[in-house]
């Protein structure tokens, strides 16, 4: 993949909570599934389903027992499984014949969903296309248009603005019916997605003279940052912070770096690196010293989570971003 995957982080406040489904339809993929789809509550994977399996699978206990004991909200689920299946192998062939398009591969993407911010009750819902590897198309409930995010998109979006209807049901879907099953999905599963975990810290180092890595792995939930102090006070000059990524188990890791080619033997202890995690009290503090450092830890970044692996998410200036990978590997 182009980048390490970060998978629908968006906010970092805790009274804001997402519902969010990625879909993805290939033509001419070998050796993957002609679709995929993924559905996360608060960032965590819940659900998913391919054309491979034919089947709708929970990936938390906690919704596992929520379609067992609401089979109709299985069925549900299964159907339209079914038909975003068929309905996005129709959407490729349109738009092979719309963009006279005659070469594959071809991948078409789907982020659709909806935030919630219980504090102040704003609701935004989105839905967005990608198309090869670029941003496509995303709908503009306010003015019930699509909107065009590259040239190419323009003739697509002009037959889908006649479509009333389903503007109509997308603005009622996102903003209406979306928040009510965020918000039921949310009190479902709060024991689990309301949770803290602490994580492990540690100090890594490639080589003696490489810059020392403060590394936390295992913490949940994303809400954390991670920073170096010198005689106690945060410092910035030297000091390079890495994104959140999410851990294949659901928990997340990041990084903080220190440049310690200006440090003297002498001056080691003191420097310290400090992760601090939302609702979890004491802060994690780790003293800079040579007797810690780990210089074997490569396999500690394997554990960064594909989820679907064909999209991901950053914040850019503040706002958070979409970004189409175009290859799948």
């Amino acid at each position: 993949l182009k980048c390490m995957i970060k998978l629908g982080r968006g906010t970092s406040s805790q009274m804001k909570h997402s519902l969010r489904y990625f879909l993805t339809a290939t033509d001419g993929v070998p050796g993957f599934p002609e679709f995929i789809s993924a559905a996360t509550v608060d960032e965590v994977q819940v659900g998913y389903c391919d054309s491979n399996i034919k089947t709708v699978k929970p990936r938390q206990d906690w919704m596992r027992r929520l379609l067992e004991g609401d089979p109709e909200h299985l069925k549900w689920y299964y159907q339209k499984c079914l038909e975003e299946e068929h309905a996005f192998r129709a959407k490729i062939n349109n738009f092979k014949q719309r963009l006279n398009l005659t070469q594959g591969p071809y991948i078409l993407q789907r982020m659709n969903g909806c935030d919630w911010d219980n504090e102040t009750g704003e609701i935004k819902g989105y839905n967005r296309y990608g198309f090869n590897g670029e941003d496509f198309l995303a709908v503009d409930l306010n003015n019930l248009t699509w909107t065009a995010l590259k040239s190419q998109a323009v003739i697509i979006k002009l037959l889908w603005d006649d479509d009333k209807a389903r503007l109509e049901y997308n603005k009622n879907y996102y903003n209406s019916e979306c928040p009510v099953w965020l918000k039921n999905y949310g009190h479902q599963g709060r024991s689990f997605l309301q949770r803290t975990e602490s994580p492990s810290v540690s100090l890594l180092q490639k080589t003696p003279s490489s810059v020392v890595s403060c590394h936390a792995t295992g913490f949940y939930p994303d809400r954390a940052e991670i920073f170096w102090r010198k005689d106690g006070e945060e410092i910035h000059e030297g000091v390079e912070k890495g994104e959140i990524l999410m851990n294949n188990d659901g928990t997340f890791q990041m990084s903080a770096e220190l440049n310690i080619s200006s440090i003297q033997p002498g001056g080691w202890r003191r420097y310290d690196c400090v992760f601090q995690l939302s609702g979890a009290g004491d802060d994690i503090i780790v003293t800079l010293d040579k007797s810690v450092i780990r210089t074997n830890w490569a396999f500690i970044l394997l554990g960064v989570a594909v989820i679907v692996g064909v999209f991901w998410l950053r914040k850019c200036n503040g706002e958070e971003t979409m970004y189409f990978l175009n290859a799948i590997i």
